[in-house]
């Protein structure tokens, strides 16, 4: 698709990947990047065009997809790591926390802005996954399945809106450098990696984008056996 003149939306667009994402969409082109935070005065961008949305809020939803009804891309960026959640003892909060961000806010933005994308000729969805999604975590159990949920909702997304037009792209990476990743000393590509690769992408109408060699080992294992 072509980037130079879209209207995009970015969740999370304050910082981190988010941030880099809603850079890179400027400086390709795009006419207006909408960035979709819980907090509009935490954009500093003057270029980006804050729009309030806490992806969990039903009603802040359904506001930002009428407000932005003019958006030609949507990317889903806004994540946490629920990392709190330990694999075998206690809470499990963190652990729904992350589902209901990373899986269930990806859901409702999608669904949201689905018809959005239809009217405006089909455009693009993207959705920021992980390496993750194909790597059993005990360490972080609760992120893992939280982007394994993700990596299914967009192969399913993928199929439902092709017939309308729409090119729904997952983005997989290890770990990058943001907030998130800062837990860990292991090598990291920068943000702006991630988000050049997700505009080439774009550009070319790829579906997948593994974003480092860490993520291309993760998935070329899925096809060999079990270590048991």
């Amino acid at each position: 698709m072509k980037i130079e003149g879209s209207i995009a939306l970015v969740t999370g667009a304050n910082r981190g990947i988010g941030r880099a994402f809603a850079r890179a969409l400027m400086d390709r082109g795009a006419a207006k990047v909408y960035a979709g935070v819980r907090d509009p005065a935490s954009v500093s961008d003057e270029d980006l065009t804050p729009l309030r949305l806490d992806v969990t809020d039903p009603e802040q939803v359904a506001a930002a997809a009428g407000a932005a009804d003019d958006v030609t891309v949507v990317i889903n960026n806004a994540g946490v790591g629920g990392f709190s959640t330990e694999l075998l003892t206690g809470s499990f909060d963190g652990a729904r926390q992350a589902m209901e961000i990373n899986y269930f806010g990806t859901w409702a933005v999608s669904r949201a802005f689905a018809p959005v994308l239809a009217r405006n000729g089909g455009g693009a969805l993207v959705n920021m996954l992980s390496s993750a999604s194909w790597a059993a975590r005990p360490d972080y159990p609760g992120y893992a399945a939280s982007k394994a949920a993700q990596w299914s909702l967009t192969g399913a997304l993928r199929e439902a809106l092709r017939e309308q037009g729409t090119l729904v792209v997952g983005v997989h990476a290890s770990f990058v450098e943001t907030e998130l990743s800062s837990f860990t000393d292991a090598p990291k590509i920068s943000a702006a990696d991630v988000a050049e690769q997700t505009m080439e992408a774009l550009a070319n109408d790829r579906v997948e984008v593994l974003a480092d060699e860490r993520t291309r080992q993760v998935k070329y294992a899925l096809s060999q056996p079990l270590d048991l």
